[in-house]
């Protein structure tokens, strides 16, 4: 990895994709909020992970690799969220009116996000998810599980979600 130039960090992250799970390092700008940067005009086109360890769900059972270096299509990512006990500010007001959370499944892969949504008072998750524009959906207080890997168990505070690749179950 190149040394980092005065305005750069990095973040230790989580990517899903269908077939696997990327644990790595992202270069960020100083200033970026991590946890909502895949909502930022300079996400290329490809995202460079440094110390990249993943976990491929394809055949059985699960295989791990690591890479120095890893470069992974945008396009690929379904979720993504820092790695805990890493925390930034939500996306969201506390109090902000006609609001409401959601409690929501999201199924990415053999993965289940056990979260909550936020929607509008004014509708169901249903007519929020057709009326939705956004690329990423936020996801709070999500509890994260994998059949395959049963010593998986994580808590994030935020993640996102491609909320037009994963699938959504209310309970």
């Amino acid at each position: 990895m190149k040394p980092l130039e005065s305005d750069e960090k990095t973040a230790l992250v989580m990517f899903y994709t269908a077939t696997a799970l990327i644990r790595g390092e992202i270069v960020v700008k100083i200033n970026q909020r991590v946890n909502i940067w895949l909502r930022s005009l300079g996400v290329p086109n490809y995202i460079h992970i440094h110390k990249a360890q993943v976990i491929s769900f394809i055949g059985a059972p699960p295989r791990n690799s690591s890479f120095s270096e890893m470069f992974l299509p945008a396009a690929q990512v379904l979720g993504f969220h820092l790695v805990p006990p890493a925390d930034e500010p939500l996306d969201y007001e506390e109090g902000e009116a006609m609001r409401m959370m959601q409690a929501v499944d999201v199924v990415i892969g053999t993965f289940v996000f056990k979260g909550k949504a936020r929607i509008s008072t004014q509708m169901d998750f249903a007519a929020s998810l057709d009326v939705m524009r956004s690329t990423w959906l936020s996801i709070y207080d999500a509890d994260i599980s994998n059949p395959n890997l049963p010593q998986f168990k994580m808590q994030v505070p935020m993640l996102l979600v491609n909320p037009t690749q994963v699938t959504f179950g209310l309970v």
